[in-house]
């Protein structure tokens, strides 16, 4: 009978799936008007952490490179942001200009991750991993030692909401209705972005280095490149992810350099599917909402989720995406 029920829905998904993505972006459209203040809250940590997912999903699903230190470029942009907000003559006291701020975001997150992909990606699989992890932690290290330019412990405060302005005109997303529209500008744009490169013959590279590298060498791909390219993609990616959640809580803390962070995208890429952007997007929304709504009904909220991703790896391994797509 489930899976007579799960037929059913893998059939109308497939044959509406046009009609079942204009509803969603309609749904994001009017969902500031039909919330509190806290829904909207999480509704804008989701589509965040929703962007940061997708470009893990980059590496692992596509690339298949299992990286553990991706938090790495998702704390680095924000600490980026937050230290050339506190310098505003780096800026030329246009810190909270999304023209200079995002430009600063994207170049030294992308030199950073083509830094570290240089080395990390001379190995492979669990050395991979480990090459990243060690990174992040190394950065987590810093962002608490070097407390004259990190803030220590307490991270940076003071960051400005985003503005947009050339010359005189100007416009402030200060309110949280206008930040939400903001951050889902830029996750649609990221997500038809990542969308186009996936179905490109980059990234069918991308899926046939994940399946096989060794015989896309022998058929004359240069694979580091590819997967070089996937890399900084990704860091890049994550490190605005980073930048939106700052300007959002208005600081940048250690914590999101710690491994635990790079765990959660890793978690939210699993339980939606990973090889799919979708399914990043679900994996995320289920992650950020369902430990808020556990904990209204219990306090054990922790181990109640720990049960739920126990089930997703042993009867949904391919994430959400998976069993609506029928595939074990």
């Amino acid at each position: 009978m489930i899976a007579n029920y799960l037929h059913d829905i893998r059939f109308w998904l497939a044959s509406h799936h046009q009609a079942v993505l204009s509803a969603a972006v309609i749904v994001a459209i009017v969902y500031p008007f039909a919330v509190t203040t806290y829904i909207l809250s999480l509704g804008i940590e989701v589509l965040i952490f929703a962007i940061f997912a997708m470009s893990l999903d980059l590496l692992l699903g596509y690339t298949g490179l299992p990286s553990f230190g991706h938090a790495a470029f998702f704390g680095l942009g924000a600490y980026i942001l937050a230290y050339f907000s506190s310098h505003s003559e780096l800026a030329l006291g246009l810190t909270d200009n999304l023209l200079i701020t995002l430009p600063i975001v994207i170049l030294g997150t992308a030199l950073v991750a083509v830094m570290l992909g240089f080395l990390a990606l001379r190995t492979s699989g669990i050395y991979f991993l480990m090459i990243t992890l060690a990174f992040a932690q190394m950065l987590f290290s810093i962002a608490i030692r070097w407390s004259s330019v990190t803030g220590g412990s307490d991270g940076l405060t003071g960051i400005p909401r985003p503005t947009l302005g050339i010359g005189q005109w100007k416009y402030s997303f200060d309110d949280r209705p206008s930040f939400y529209y903001l951050v889902l500008m830029i996750f649609l744009i990221l997500w038809w972005m990542l969308r186009r490169i996936v179905r490109s013959p980059f990234g069918l590279a991308l899926r046939g280095i994940r399946v096989n590298e060794q015989r896309m060498r022998a058929l004359g791909y240069n694979t580091f490149r590819y997967k070089f390219a996937a890399f900084v993609l990704a860091g890049v990616i994550a490190g605005l992810a980073g930048m939106l959640l700052a300007q959002f809580f208005w600081h940048a803390v250690p914590q999101n350099l710690f491994w635990s962070m790079s765990g959660q995208a890793l978690i939210m890429v699993i339980v939606g599917g990973a090889g799919t952007l979708t399914g990043p997007v679900i994996g995320a929304a289920l992650i950020r909402l369902l430990p808020n709504l556990a904990s209204t009904y219990t306090q054990r909220s922790e181990t109640f989720m720990g049960v739920v991703l126990i089930l997703f790896v042993l009867f949904a391994p391919g994430g959400i995406i998976g069993v609506l797509r029928g595939r074990r």
